[in-house]
């Protein structure tokens, strides 16, 4: 094996590669696409008159207010660049008066001003633009009056923003989190991004002061992993500013609208329509607004008299959040788990817990060793029987933004056995409360990872004894190294099984007498697949689970996850004929993943159209809201048929004898 440093040589020797590979594409490829469409980036020495003009009066009553130029010598230590912000590097030469012959300077790049210079001129269906850097770069000698500039080049620095955090180290999480938030600008620089053709004299200095020099190719050498030479434009995010143009929407993807689903278009309360059948919803082929109507509802209902909350990632403006305020200013019992260390969300998610807090909301924070990444939302309400839950459980995040741009599963149910386990969880992140007997829930890091191994070990001992059998798994990655082999065991015994994961993905698929029977798909489309899915079995014996978690370690031991079971019937007929099948015969966005490691396209057969699965999912919810449309009796059963069996199913909500418990019986939770 390899030793840490030396994983690291080989992982960045491949990123070398892959980053000149992405310009390799964006010079060859998407620049004369781009061009042929009539988008044109100019350099300053191609503008013309008009357009020099233009760029003048921009840099003059915009620009030049806002940059600082700073001089780098003894008196003027290097700046400290902040976490991949986009600067120039610059030397000059000195012509008269105070200051050394030749100097060092930087100017950062304003991140307050648009990146894209769109230039006055051209005709309908063209556009040229300028970057902001190429406009400055250019009037460097206004800023560093007095000197001639010799050499200039763009840079940027990515910094290290993970950090660790011990339990010893504060006895505040918020106040944790907010201190570390200051350090990160402050992390220890990881890459630097320089122009290819940058004066060496510029990239030693930048690589001197960041102390980038740890993980050089050969001791002694000038070559360094860290240090990319990029040839075009340093970071391409900026970019994004050309698709707001208005006059190039036939380039865009066709507008999708999520579509309500059925079971929500009926003149009821959110409560009646759950508490009388469950609700399996596909964002964002079908509308994330019964989720924010759950808890907007939940918070204006007076029968309601408490709601418990994950949160995880959520919307600058977010509705959830609000509601969430409104009922404990209301007098409700609200309580939200709010994760503070999700990744580059930690500010948000402080200033929301800062703003909950305010608002009488009680804030937790869950365990400083394990990320609560579990989607729940729990309402306990008082009806005429007594105290009854409902619960929302879901692939992805409470986010209206996210969920038009990710595709996701959400289960709406009043079923009590998994009621009575969501409650047990919010205790257990709360109070830290042991000993629950989990019933339909299964809970990382509690047992998630056995009862995975358990539900795969079921199927090959079914193939083993020559009964039909089946795996199935939609995940974002899959790294454990456990499951992997449980799952080679798997397919050594005759189990078919079919893995979609649009990440990373460590195994080996139809290696003969190890995974013959093992296919592994990705599917990357439009919007970024994040549902995960999972099939035990076949036919009528398949237990169907739905899931936060990926199959790797972090998500197994170091998190909190809660992996779900669709109970009711039409709605595993939904996920076991309709959506997988879907995903499956996907000919058009698939790649499949071959022995070697390489991708392949999964290209239809002879004759056939490629089926492109988010296509078929939008063009199947835009059919159901027609034919709803049409209907004008809501509750008639030619509704109730169509819907169950495409868009937006529900159910009755199953009893508790209605779940086939696993042989081991219930389960009892721990931290």
């Amino acid at each position: 094996g390899l030793t840490a440093s030396e994983q690291l040589r080989v992982i960045a020797a491949r990123t070398q590669e892959l980053v000149a590979r992405q310009y390799r594409c964006l010079r060859e490829s998407i620049g004369p696409a781009m061009r042929e469409a009539g988008f044109n980036l100019l350099r300053n020495a191609e503008l013309k008159r008009e357009q020099k003009k233009y760029v003048d009066r921009f840099f003059h009553e915009r620009a030049l207010p806002i940059l600082t130029p700073m001089a780098c010598d003894p008196a003027h230590p290097s700046p400290r660049y902040h976490n991949r912000g986009l600067y120039l590097g610059t030397m000059l030469e000195h012509e008269k008066g105070l200051g050394p012959k030749q100097l060092f300077a930087v100017v950062q790049v304003p991140q307050v001003l648009p990146r894209v210079i769109v230039l006055p001129g051209d005709n309908a269906g063209n556009v040229s633009f300028v970057l902001l850097e190429e406009l400055v770069a250019a009037r460097l000698p206004e800023l560093f009056g007095g000197f001639s500039v010799k050499s200039w080049t763009t840079f940027r620095i990515t910094r290290d923003c993970d950090q660790e955090l011990l339990e010893q180290e504060s006895d505040d999480m918020l106040k944790l989190i907010e201190e570390r938030l200051k350090e990160r600008q402050r992390g220890q620089a990881v890459r630097l991004e320089i122009a290819a053709k940058a004066d060496e004299s510029i990239a030693q200095r930048i690589i001197d002061d960041e102390d980038l020099r740890g993980l050089s190719e050969e001791p002694g050498t000038t070559t360094y992993n860290e240090v990319y030479r990029i040839n075009g434009p340093l970071d391409l995010t900026g970019l994004w500013e050309l698709y707001k143009l208005p006059g190039f929407e036939k380039f865009h993807d066709k507008p999708h609208t999520p579509r309500r689903p059925p079971a929500f278009r009926q003149q009821r309360d959110i409560f009646s329509t759950v508490s009388r059948e469950d609700v399996l919803v596909h964002h964002p082929y079908e509308s994330f607004d019964p989720v924010v109507d759950f808890v907007t509802s939940a918070a204006r209902d007076p029968r309601v008299l408490a709601i418990k909350q994950t949160l995880y990632r959520t919307s600058g403006d977010s509705p959830i959040i609000k509601a969430l305020m409104d009922a404990a200013e209301a007098g409700k019992h609200v309580t939200a788990l709010v994760e503070l260390k999700a990744r580059f969300d930690e500010a948000n998610n402080v200033s929301w817990a800062r703003q909950l807090e305010r608002a009488g909301v009680h804030v937790v924070f869950g365990f400083l060793d394990l990320k609560t990444h579990c989607k729940v939302s729990l309402v306990i309400r008082n009806e005429r029987e007594g105290l009854k839950r409902y619960v929302h459980l879901g692939t992805g995040n409470y986010n209206p933004a996210t969920a038009t741009s990710y595709t996701d599963l959400g289960l709406f149910t009043a079923d009590a056995d998994i009621a009575e386990d969501a409650s047990a969880l919010f205790n257990l992140l709360t109070g830290y409360s042991q000993g629950h007997q989990w019933k339909k829930l299964i809970v990382a890091p509690n047992d998630l990872h056995s009862r995975t191994l358990e539900l795969i070990g079921s199927q090959a001992a079914l193939a083993s004894a020559g009964r039909p059998s089946r795996i199935f798994a939609k995940v974002n990655s899959l790294a454990d190294h456990q499951i992997i082999e449980a799952l080679y065991g798997a397919s050594q015994a005759g189990v078919p099984i079919e893995i979609l994961s649009r990440g990373i993905c460590c195994l080996r698929p139809g290696v003969s007498g190890l995974s013959e029977n093992i296919q592994v798909r990705s599917i990357v489309d439009r919007f970024l697949e994040h549902s995960r899915i999972f099939i035990f079995g076949e036919g009528a014996d398949a237990e169907v689970y739905l899931g936060s978690a990926d199959w790797m370690p972090r998500n197994f031991f170091r998190r909190v996850e809660v992996m779900f079971p669709v109970l009711a019937e039409p709605l595993k007929e939904r996920v076991l004929t309709s959506i997988v099948p879907t995903y499956i015969a996907d000919t058009a966005r698939a790649r499949r993943l071959r022995t070697d490691g390489a991708y392949t396209c999964d290209t239809p057969a002879k004759k056939q159209t490629p089926q492109r699965s988010q296509i078929l999912f939008m063009e199947e919810a835009s059919a159901m809201s027609e034919t709803i449309t049409q209907l004008p009796n809501h509750g008639s059963s030619v509704e109730k048929k169509q819907s169950s069996s495409l868009m937006g199913s529900r159910v009755p909500a199953r009893s508790n004898s209605s779940h086939r418990q696993n042989r081991s019986g219930s389960r009892k939770s721990r931290p």
